[in-house]
């Protein structure tokens, strides 16, 4: 079966940092974007490997969406 599984990028000094929001714990890093993208893929696929399909419908309700704003601060 697929999911699809909101994943968070944070860039810093170090790499990336990835984690998903839907999935408590389950995060990963890396050196490049790419290298972060493929470690939270098979952290992501392990994760859901321990689940049952129902915690896996009960965890997974729907997309998170998400945009830039801009600000201005005085």
């Amino acid at each position: 079966m697929t999911y699809r599984i909101n994943v968070l990028f944070e860039k810093d000094e170090h790499g990336y940092f990835a984690y998903s929001p839907q999935l408590k714990g389950c995060h990963s890093q890396g050196e490049t974007f790419e290298e972060a993208s493929e470690n939270i893929r098979e952290a992501v696929e392990l994760y859901l490997e321990t689940m049952t399909p129902e915690e896996i419908r009960q965890t997974l309700p729907g997309e998170l969406i998400t945009t830039t704003i801009e600000v201005a601060v005085a």
